[in-house]
């Protein structure tokens, strides 16, 4: 497993102009290596919805490099995702998927069958036209110049060390609420009403 911040850096110098969109918790450390944010899109809260996205932007424009930071929990939502992206072929799309084994952004619940899986055997199995594995920074650098150049659909699965966010829901410290009586209250003298 390695960092994603490491990755990152890995990455950055073979960006090139590609549009890159990040998701999960990678956004955050994404912001700290990037260098042409005009360039970027942050779909951090789309869990489930990045990947088609993606693959709806590389499909739009066709001329431009895409180039999209996943997670495995995200993508688990929508399984299906892999059969429509390698049946469509973007030919400029590369998948790369973020493997924590476990939902960081909603308290650290473990992936089932997390270390069993092998994406990028269900990606190649799909069809895409290329898919590797990573468990260590080195292979990944050794690798990555050579994975941006080649002819899309590419997927990319890297092991990473899981950077929890937030405590499970049942867990978090909840805001005290306000009646319904006070909001009213609040919304009247904000608006000059008595």
């Amino acid at each position: 497993m390695f960092q994603a911040a490491d990755m990152f850096q890995a990455f950055q110098q073979y960006r090139d102009k590609s549009i890159v969109i990040v998701t999960g918790t990678c956004g955050r450390h994404w912001r700290d290596f990037t260098q042409d944010e005009k360039r970027d899109m942050n779909l951090g809260g789309a869990m489930g919805h990045t990947t088609p996205a993606a693959l709806g932007l590389a499909l739009a424009q066709p001329d431009e490099k895409i180039v999209l930071f996943d997670s495995e929990g995200s993508l688990l939502m929508n399984m299906g995702i892999l059969a429509t992206i390698a049946g469509k072929k973007p030919k400029n799309f590369v998948h790369f998927l973020m493997d924590n084994e476990c939902y960081a952004t909603t308290g650290g619940q473990p992936v089932p069958n997390s270390q069993e899986i092998s994406y990028a055997g269900m990606a190649r199995e799909a069809g895409y036209t290329a898919a590797y594995e990573f468990d260590n920074l080195e292979d990944f650098t050794n690798n990555v110049g050579k994975i941006m150049q080649e002819t899309g659909p590419v997927f990319v699965a890297m092991k990473m060390v899981p950077e929890v966010e937030n405590e499970p829901i049942g867990m978090r410290q909840r805001r005290p609420s306000r009646s319904r009586a006070e909001t009213i209250r609040d919304l009247q003298a904000e608006l000059g009403i008595t």
